[in-house]
């Protein structure tokens, strides 16, 4: 049993072959898949597959490279959206300095916009960070993120930053593809060094495909494969990863 913990099967990249895509998944052991939504399409799109399966739940925020398309009304649809039941979480939501379709004081402030409205709907948050560390870890502790807790998703960071994101920040450590990666020495250092009750996994899938399947499309039953690495490097075996990573998620999620 393991669940994806961040997965797009909202993507246009699932049009032609979803079922099978879930199919499979379920057939390796994937029992539950966290969707998330991050702007208009794949939010709606996230919403439709939390009613048309019971394994699937939704996580839906606005992600920071479209920040500047951001604006109120959107802010309460989202709010209002997380009333559902099976909406467990906010994000993704962070910020990104790689691209710079949003100038970064607007995501800073649609960040700190979501940070809030996860606290007052008292749902965790899933954070997407991408070459902003410490600007994304100075305003989860300015804003007070702890009070929720959440994930920071594929995470690419230090053994040292994940420290700070554990024991200041209550989060937890997702781990993808990446970990499985030959030349990825990071990513295998902080899958040894989190303690194991702070660690989920995830696939990103349709994206950070894991070895030796690079360069394909990612789907969520290879969040196994993930799982499996995790085991090897840690020296356990993949059922406790499996049994605690899925605790985990559960506990982080209230399911």
């Amino acid at each position: 049993m393991l669940i994806d913990t961040h997965v797009h099967l909202n993507a246009d990249q699932y049009d032609e072959d979803l079922q099978e895509v879930i199919n499979r998944a379920l057939e390796a052991g994937v029992d539950r898949m966290f969707v998330v939504g991050f702007d208009t399409k794949t939010i709606e799109r996230a919403m439709q597959l939390i009613e048309n399966y019971d394994f699937i739940y939704a996580i839906i925020g606005w992600h920071p490279v479209d920040a500047i398309d951001f604006t109120e009304e959107r802010l309460s649809w989202i709010e209002k959206l997380s009333e559902h039941p099976k909406v467990i979480g906010i994000g993704e939501m962070g910020l990104d300095y790689h691209w710079d379709k949003s100038p970064k004081d607007v995501q800073k402030e649609v960040f700190r916009k979501q940070i809030a409205l996860a606290k007052r709907v008292k749902l965790p948050i899933v954070i997407h960070n991408r070459e902003a560390t410490q600007d994304c870890i100075d305003i989860l502790i300015e804003e007070h993120a702890e009070e929720v807790g959440g994930i920071m998703h594929s995470f690419s960071g230090s053994p040292e930053i994940a420290d700070v994101v554990i024991n200041q920040l209550n989060f937890h450590i997702s781990l993808g593809g990446p970990v499985t990666f030959k030349n990825a020495k990071q990513p295998k250092e902080v899958a040894k060094h989190v303690p194991l009750d702070r660690l989920l996994v995830e696939t990103d899938a349709p994206y950070l495909t894991p070895h030796p399947y690079r360069g394909k499309r990612n789907e969520p039953a290879r969040v196994t494969l993930v799982a499996e690495q995790i085991a090897e490097l840690r020296g356990i075996t993949y059922e406790e990863v499996a049994k605690q990573t899925t605790e985990n998620a559960e506990r982080l999620f209230n399911l």
